[in-house]
């Protein structure tokens, strides 16, 4: 079922993704050659904890970390390990959602690690753009296709292919709600979006194909020719006329 938020809901939506917003910075001026995985979790997950917050990825169907770091090839929900080590050349991409009185924030970055290849560089910036290329379109009345279109449009203009495997989504008290929100879509397709729901969007792109394949940990998501992909993500409200981006 959608939900549409009362303006005191979202003012609690806002207090949670500013905490995501503030621990993604953190870690961005943290993240380093030599640094495991792990530790960008622990200190990930004793800023959101000092916030009074709850990370919300921690045991969510069984996930092992409070957030998700996925390196290179890795698509998402890759899971910090204390022998995964950082290293100069990798694109690595951090996803944190955190709960604040009872609301989530879901925000995700994709960071270089020291001097990137062209491609890798292209990508995460393209990658981004595509997020704002699709939310400038957004207000009360617009089609979920016309985000999805105008996100699958621009980076597919770059070379780039659209993870069809993996959307985002609706989000409120859970931190995955209705409706899904493709990245990819039909221009007047799909659901018309109402002022005051409040949703994630989150471009994931690939360098090479858009077909992606689970690892055995049952939760890293890979790209199937084993090439880059990159993610940008924040939480948004629908208002009558734009949008609110509550995780910047």
């Amino acid at each position: 079922m959608v939900t549409v938020k009362t303006a005191q809901e979202i003012e609690l939506m806002r207090k949670a993704n500013l905490i995501v917003r503030d621990t993604l910075n953190l870690l961005e001026e943290k993240i380093k050659p030599g640094m495991t995985t792990r530790q960008l979790d622990k200190i990930a997950h004793d800023y959101i904890t000092k916030c009074n917050a709850v990370p919300s990825f921690l045991g969510y169907e069984g996930y092992p970390a409070s957030i998700c770091v996925s390196i290179d090839e890795e698509v998402v929900h890759g899971i910090p390990s204390s022998e995964r080590y950082i290293e100069e050349g990798q694109i690595v991409s951090v996803d944190i959602g955190s709960i604040y009185k009872g609301y989530n924030g879901d925000a995700a970055r994709t960071f270089m690690i020291g001097n990137v290849s062209e491609e890798k560089r292209r990508l995460v910036e393209v990658t981004k753009q595509s997020f704002f290329e699709g939310v400038k379109i957004l207000k009360e009345g617009v089609r979920l296709g016309d985000l999805g279109h105008a996100i699958q449009s621009y980076a597919e203009s770059y070379g780039f292919s659209v993870v069809r495997a993996l959307v985002g989504h609706g989000i409120g008290t859970d931190m995955h709600e209705d409706p899904e929100v493709p990245n990819y879509g039909r221009p007047g397709h799909g659901l018309r979006l109402k002022a005051n729901m409040t949703i994630a969007v989150e471009p994931m792109i690939n360098a090479g194909t858009f077909d992606v394949v689970m690892l055995d940990d049952g939760w890293t998501v890979v790209t199937a020719d084993g090439k880059p992909s990159a993610h940008y993500e924040n939480t948004i409200a629908i208002t009558e006329d734009g949008v609110d981006i509550l995780s910047l």
